[in-house]
């Protein structure tokens, strides 16, 4: 059992990999073998991470920003300049914004729907020589992290950000399509509550956030970590344009 949840030999990238729910995807991979590199904005947020994480494996920082086609285009070429494959792609990096309906702002619809659906299409579509090569020896990998915000409504005026994860996990099944031919397998993850710099009230109220989860708790790093080591493995080759939730059952009570 061991042997096929091995990553040993993978090279992976994660898109906001410096801190929350990207950062604990990138320390799984990291711990089942993988050679990771950890991309986000800030240059100096993503060394600090990958240095940190480079205690469990080799971890390396490729610092960009990705909302733009030419930014994802530049950050392929860097990749392609240090590796000639790549494994395991995930597509995490993302935005939020909140603001009542009659007073929400282009900038701010934007910048959510750019990062968190144009990127993994357009980061995806640069990859792909590096992602064709990798298919050459055994299936190579793209996972999408949308939110279970995709999948249920909330209180809270998200509206770009409610719309792209939705998107995205509809992406998730037209790019599996197109992709599973050539051994390019496409999933997604939909996490629920976990403790972040986006998801202020998982992590500064915890035990409130709890209390509306069946399973009576917010999600553990363990627990995302299962997921994305489970779709990056031997394991989850079979599993095509899939969406995984990770939230406790949250899902089914949330109107």
């Amino acid at each position: 059992m061991t042997q096929v949840f091995s990553l040993e030999g993978r090279i992976a990238l994660v898109t906001g990999g410096s801190r929350g729910i990207g950062r604990m995807m990138a320390g799984g991979l990291l711990k089942h073998g993988a050679t990771v590199y950890i991309c986000s904005r800030k240059a100096k947020d993503c060394e600090t991470t990958a240095r940190e994480l480079s205690s469990l494996g080799p971890c390396h920082a490729l610092p960009a920003d990705i909302a733009t086609v030419e930014g994802a285009r530049t950050l392929a070429q860097t990749l392609a300049g240090r590796e000639s494959r790549l494994d395991i792609l995930v597509n995490n990096a993302g935005a939020a914004w909140s603001a009542p309906f009659e007073r929400f702002p282009e900038n701010g619809w934007d910048k959510v729907v750019d990062l968190n659906m144009k990127a993994p299409f357009f980061l995806t579509q640069a990859m792909l020589p590096l992602l064709r090569e990798s298919a050459k020896q055994r299936c190579a990998k793209v996972i999408n992290i949308a939110s279970i915000d995709g999948l249920s409504t909330t209180a809270w005026e998200t509206f770009p950000y409610t719309a792209s994860k939705a998107g995205l996990i509809h992406l998730t099944k037209r790019l599996a399509l197109a992709l599973v031919g050539e051994r390019i397998v496409v999933n997604c993850i939909a996490p629920g509550a976990f403790a972040s710099d986006m998801n202020v009230l998982a992590r500064d109220h915890e035990q409130a956030m709890a209390s509306q989860v069946p399973a009576g708790r917010i999600g553990q790093t363990e627990d995302i970590e299962a997921a994305v080591v489970y779709l990056a493995s031997r394991r989850g080759d079979y599993v095509v344009g899939s969406t995984l939730v990770i939230d406790g059952g949250w899902t089914h009570t949330r109107t």
